[in-house]
């Protein structure tokens, strides 16, 4: 499969399973009870933790799945099932409990900011187990590729630019979009991460029972 990949599809890919226009709102419930200094500030600490997930997955998944004696079809499946479960919220754009966290009206003070971006905002609206899993398949498959390796750095690095412009600019998106455009949006983001979720079970599938691919 490497031999098809290129920085475009893994972007996609990643871009697909990021999350971070299904958190817009959340995010701006957060956002809108706080300084703009603090906004700011919320933006910058999401986008860094959103990126150390990432480069965690990038340089230990592959570690962590010999430590755990897991093989790659196998963790494929998985994550394809994982994927397919996040793409199938996304299309029917489900509410989970977490769209409420910010109903409230309470001021969040400097501590709450900082773990707030983090949880929920960074883990798992934005970077959760579809994103990880996501980003340990890609390396995986890479294998000693190395040009497709920092082809691979370099879609989590725009990526993590991506999170930052959308949280960074989310009220002005969600004017321009409005929440049916948002709804819209999300439920195409949902297809893409449906179709990455049933490749990546297939290709798992064929690799465990060779039987099943004819």
């Amino acid at each position: 499969m490497s031999h098809e990949l290129n920085f475009q599809l893994m972007l996609i890919s990643i871009f697909a399973v990021a999350n971070n226009f299904k958190s817009l709102g959340n995010f701006l419930q957060l956002a809108e009870r706080l300084p703009q200094e603090n906004q700011l500030r919320l933006s910058k600490i999401a986008t860094i933790a959103s990126l150390c997930i990432m480069l965690v997955a990038l340089l230990l998944g592959e570690e962590l799945l010999k430590f755990l004696n897991v093989s790659l079809d196998s963790f494929r499946v998985a994550g394809g099932v994982i994927l397919f479960i996040l793409g199938l919220d996304m299309v029917h754009a489900r509410n989970k409990p977490e769209d409420e966290f910010g109903s409230n009206n309470r001021a969040l003070n400097y501590s709450s900011v900082i773990s707030t971006a983090i949880i929920p905002i960074a883990i798992p609206l934005t970077t959760g187990a579809g994103t990880f899993s996501t980003i340990v398949i890609l390396e995986s498959t890479i294998g000693d590729n190395r040009p497709l390796y920092w082809q691979l750095v370099a879609a989590i690095l725009v990526q993590s630019a991506i999170n930052y412009l959308v949280f960074r600019y989310s009220g002005r998106l969600l004017r321009i979009l409005g929440h049916v455009g948002m709804s819209i949006l999300t439920r195409i983001v949902g297809l893409f991460t449906l179709t990455l979720g049933v490749q990546f079970i297939a290709i798992g599938l064929r690799a465990l029972f060779p039987g099943i691919a004819g």
